[in-house]
């Protein structure tokens, strides 16, 4: 049995429609700017690790702030509770699925990737169906 695409896209539309958003998303994309090589291999690069997830645990309504912390240690965990996305079909407790500082550090070690950036950064993200 071959392993079929995720429709991730059409199952994200779906989601936000069930949430009740009268506007469709939109995801970002960008004609005119083109795919193009790193000026540099990525083993003399070093990489920043951003994420949409948080540093505590937040209520829906609280302000979102951009924050950032050393990656090493690694937090124990990062927080989204107050995103929406389905709860039901994943979770936030395998933090290397989304956050993925020990395979980024392996590459390190590997010599694939030149370094990690000495801070990371939360990025909150917040749906407007204005844009």
């Amino acid at each position: 049995m071959t392993a079929q695409p995720v429709p991730y896209m059409d199952s994200t539309r779906r989601y936000y429609t069930a949430q009740g958003f009268g506007k469709a998303y939109a995801w970002a994309h960008f004609d005119d700017t083109l795919f193009s090589r790193p000026a540099k291999p990525v083993a003399d690069s070093t990489l920043a690790l951003i994420t949409t997830a948080a540093l505590y645990e937040r209520q829906a309504s609280d302000p979102r702030m951009v924050a950032s912390a050393e990656p090493d240690p690694a937090p124990e965990r990062l927080y989204g509770g107050d995103l929406s996305w389905d709860k039901r079909a994943t979770h936030l407790d395998d933090l290397n699925s989304y956050f993925p500082i020990d395979r980024l550090r392996a590459l390190v070690a590997e010599g694939r990737l030149g370094g990690i950036t000495p801070r990371f950064h939360c990025v909150p993200t917040q749906y407007s169906a204005a844009l």
